[in-house]
């Protein structure tokens, strides 16, 4: 089952705007913030970039760099885990091979 993507505009040092895919959000009750793990749009590198934000700002957001190591750690494990599950339900949904 193909859940709906959401997107989000980051602008880079230059001012340009780049279309990312919003892969997770997650709120922190250690750190008291809320997260969004997310990779650019059409971006073949697999790589994942996360910023903290706070969720009352609505769609005019502000992105906040990630500074500390315990919070990056945070977010990898959480990431880590969201992506076996998505493979995990990926396995159970496609069809089973049968004999021939």
């Amino acid at each position: 089952m193909e859940h709906e993507r959401e997107y989000l505009l980051v602008t880079d040092e230059a001012g340009n705007e780049i279309e990312c895919e919003i892969i997770m959000t997650f709120t922190s009750d250690e750190f008291h913030k809320s997260y969004v793990v997310y990779q650019v749009k059409d971006d073949d590198s697999g790589e994942y970039y996360a910023a903290s934000y706070n969720p009352e700002d609505g769609d005019e957001g502000k992105l906040n760099e990630i500074e500390d190591d315990a919070e990056w750690d945070l977010i990898e494990e959480v990431l880590e885990s969201f992506l076996e599950e998505q493979e995990e339900a990926e396995e159970a949904e496609a069809p089973a091979e049968t004999d021939k």
